[in-house]
């Protein structure tokens, strides 16, 4: 029965089912969980999810459970060794963006900024609530993910383009795009409360 499904992205991956049960679109205000987030998305380029997904255990023992501090500091040896790292995707910019990105967080957190507050501010700190009846109808970026990407790449950032960073705020539900048929969409949990 159609309003029984899920969104049709997750397919029937036992890893990713839940993933899309239990994390996308659910909303997120923790600094530290926003950062891995972001820079995650950010390895996802040219990819699918799933396989970074799969990878994300293996990112966090990788990069100090990404911990902006010790990351900000790696040097050329630490790089030299990401990049033999089988458990990640070993690709140099990739890995040189996080260390960027790192360092970006740190700037924008010295400057007595939450990093958390910084990104909600261009959702006006509210979950976009969106009713999107298919999938052909979700956009691949918006006038906040294009404003969210400018301000994060003037601060340092980068594989922040607004493509990354609208996929980012769907999965931190700064945007809910489950769809109105999902389960996990807000009037269908709100239906299965009542019934």
């Amino acid at each position: 029965m159609k309003d029984q499904q899920r969104c049709p992205w997750c397919g029937d991956d036992p890893l990713y089912v839940a993933y899309h049960d239990n994390v996308w679109g659910r909303p997120e205000y923790d600094n530290l969980a926003l950062f891995e987030k972001l820079c995650l998305d950010g390895q996802q380029a040219g990819l699918s999810w799933i396989t970074i997904l799969r990878k994300q255990e293996n990112y966090r023992a990788a990069y100090d459970h990404f911990d902006p501090q010790l990351i900000a500091s790696y040097d050329n040896s630490k790089i030299e060794s990401l990049l033999q790292d089988r458990g990640i995707v070993r690709n140099r910019l990739k890995v040189e963006s996080i260390i960027r990105n790192a360092r970006g967080y740190l700037e924008l957190t010295e400057q007595g900024h939450s990093f958390s507050d910084f990104l909600w501010s261009f959702v006006d700190g509210q979950p976009v609530q969106n009713h999107w009846n298919s999938i052909s109808e979700v956009p691949v970026y918006t006038p906040e993910a294009e404003a969210m990407s400018r301000a994060l790449k003037q601060r340092g950032f980068n594989f922040v383009g607004p493509t990354i960073v609208y996929a980012f705020m769907q999965a931190v539900g700064m945007v809910n795009d489950h769809l109105t048929y999902c389960p996990q969409h807000p009037v269908c949990r709100d239906l299965a409360g009542k019934g």
